[in-house]
């Protein structure tokens, strides 16, 4: 699979379970913007059949080469990204894994279970990035088991292989100098922002801002009756010039671990 087709896949199936996403992107045309796409992330666990080594090949197949790796102690995560070695223009991609080995027992089980449970070939699939949760996930006991423990196995279990979510280029909008008058404007048009650890996430020092609004709600069908679980987010990012005048191009993961709560329950309320 070429990039544009991966990268158009993976925006079509962003967007089928997040429509403020193509919301947002109409309304900041409306007022003329071009929209760049700064990077998109996505999730996995560090199990050999599906962890990061696995499902960055379609990426490296396209052209894209690792660059940077992160540790979010917090929520032992451990994560990479991608950019592209011939197209400056393209998205950066940002996968990360759960860390099983520093979850309970509880958690290791309940994921080896979910992943033994499927026909062993799918995580062998050119397409498994596209191919959201290839398990059951349809006991909301079972979401809420891993709820209690680590919202990102959550989200895993119900959403599975997709993006997480997409971002911005704050850098290439026109009537926007900065996040502050880019966030006013989406809570003047009734979005919801991540505030966990403020708005605006990381600082020009740091050579990266970003901030995210909250996760859209999406009604899912388990045994125990339909719920609404959040799903994905819309993030912007703004980048500041290093030393040699180049843009920076990697993550702060102190800002990132804020980022990633965008689809937590708690912050829904």
């Amino acid at each position: 699979m070429n990039k544009d087709l991966l990268l158009s896949k993976l925006w079509e199936q962003y967007t089928s379970i997040s429509p403020s996403a193509k919301k947002i992107h109409s309304l900041l045309e409306e007022k003329g913007e071009k929209i760049e796409n700064d990077h998109i992330a996505i999730r996995t666990f560090n199990d050999a059949r599906v962890n990061i080594a696995v499902l960055e090949k379609p990426f490296v197949k396209a052209g894209y080469v690792s660059k940077g790796k992160y540790v979010f102690e917090s929520k032992k995560l451990f994560a990479r990204h991608y950019e592209h070695a011939t197209d400056r223009t393209a998205p950066r991609i940002f996968i990360s894994e759960l860390e099983l080995e520093k979850c309970s027992e509880e958690l290791q089980l309940s994921v080896k279970k979910l992943l033994d449970s499927c026909d062993q070939s799918v995580f062998e699939k050119e397409d498994l990035v596209l191919s959201g949760a290839v398990w059951n996930a349809n006991s909301f006991e079972t979401y809420n088991t891993l709820l209690d423990e680590s919202e990102y196995a959550a989200w895993m279990y119900v959403y599975g292989f997709r993006a997480n979510h997409f971002t911005i280029n704050v850098n290439a909008l026109t009537n926007f100098s900065n996040l502050e008058e880019l966030n006013s404007f989406l809570k003047e048009s009734n979005w919801r922002m991540n505030a966990s650890g403020g708005e605006i996430k990381g600082t020009p020092a740091q050579l990266l801002e970003q901030s995210s609004t909250l996760a859209d709600l999406n009604a899912i069908k388990f045994d125990e009756g339909t719920k609404e679980i959040p799903s994905c987010y819309y993030e912007f990012a703004l980048r500041y010039p290093m030393k040699n005048g180049d843009l920076y191009q990697g993550f702060v993961a102190s800002s990132a671990d804020k980022i990633f709560e965008s689809t937590d329950v708690k912050l829904q309320s």
